[in-house]
C-alpha cells in the first residue's frame, strides 16, 4: 500500500509564511503543545521530588526527607521544599543549607508562613 502524498495541500497555508515567520509559528505551537505539562509540573509534587530537590541543594537523605515531612507537616510542599529553603536563606541572610538546618530545629517557621500567607494574599488582589 502507497501512500498519497499530500504534503502540497497540507502545506498551503503555509506557504506564504517567510522563514522567521514559520520558526515564529513553530514556537508558538511548541508553546501551546508544551503548556498542559508546565501546568501540571506547577501545580503538582510529591515528597520524592522534593527530596531529590534538597538532595541537590547539598542536604543528605535523612536531612532530606526529614525537612520535606516537615514542610508537609506545614501545608506548604506545594510551595516546595527548595523554596521553602530559599526563602529562609533569603530572610536570614545566610546560604541554602545553614537555613534548612535551622528549619530542621524548628526554627523560623512562622516567618516562611508568613511570607506564603502574604505572597498569596498578594496574588489574591492582583487578581
Amino acid at each position: 500500500m502507497q501512500r498519497e502524498d499530500d504534503f502540497a495541500t497540507r502545506r498551503q497555508h503555509l506557504a506564504s509564511l517567510s522563514d522567521a515567520e514559520l520558526k515564529a509559528r513553530f514556537w508558538q505551537l511548541a508553546e501551546v503543545i508544551v503548556q498542559p505539562l508546565v501546568e501540571l509540573a506547577e501545580k503538582n509534587t510529591s515528597p520524592s521530588v522534593e527530596r531529590s530537590v534538597l538532595l541537590r541543594l547539598g542536604f543528605d537523605s535523612l536531612e532530606a526527607k526529614a525537612l520535606v515531612q516537615m514542610t508537609s507537616d506545614q501545608g506548604l510542599l506545594s510551595k516546595g521544599a527548595g523554596h521553602v529553603v530559599y526563602v529562609a536563606a533569603r530572610n536570614w541572610g545566610c546560604d541554602g543549607l545553614t537555613a534548612g538546618r535551622r528549619l530542621l530545629e524548628g526554627q523560623g517557621w512562622d516567618t516562611v508562613q508568613a511570607y506564603f500567607q502574604r505572597k498569596g494574599a498578594d496574588s489574591s488582589a492582583a487578581k
